[in-house]
């Protein structure tokens, strides 16, 4: 997926109504993961798992993902994250 094209969102439109399911990609356009909801400043991201079954959620700086919107209208993000790398972290408990 070419993200150049791609129109990055603005700060207002950071917001849980619009950030929610919005797929991660990571390195080399890797699907790595699902926005679940935002906490704070934080994006809690569900990774693994099925179809959200089983995902494990970890918080992460929204800061650290460049959110956009691509040609449908559908909101995604990229990072330098890896899938491993998240699984790595501390989950989520809200």
């Amino acid at each position: 997926m070419d993200h150049t094209r791609h129109t990055r969102l603005s700060t207002h439109e950071l917001n849980a109504e619009t950030l929610e399911g919005a797929t991660i990609y990571g390195p080399d356009d890797e699907k790595i993961g699902s926005t679940s909801h935002l906490h704070g400043s934080q994006v809690v991201v569900d990774v693994g798992g099925f179809l959200g079954i089983g995902a494990k959620p970890v918080a992460v700086p929204i800061s650290n993902l460049e959110f956009m919107r691509d040609e449908d209208g559908d909101i995604h993000a990229v990072t330098n994250w890896t899938k491993d790398s998240l699984k790595a972290m501390p989950e989520h408990i809200d």
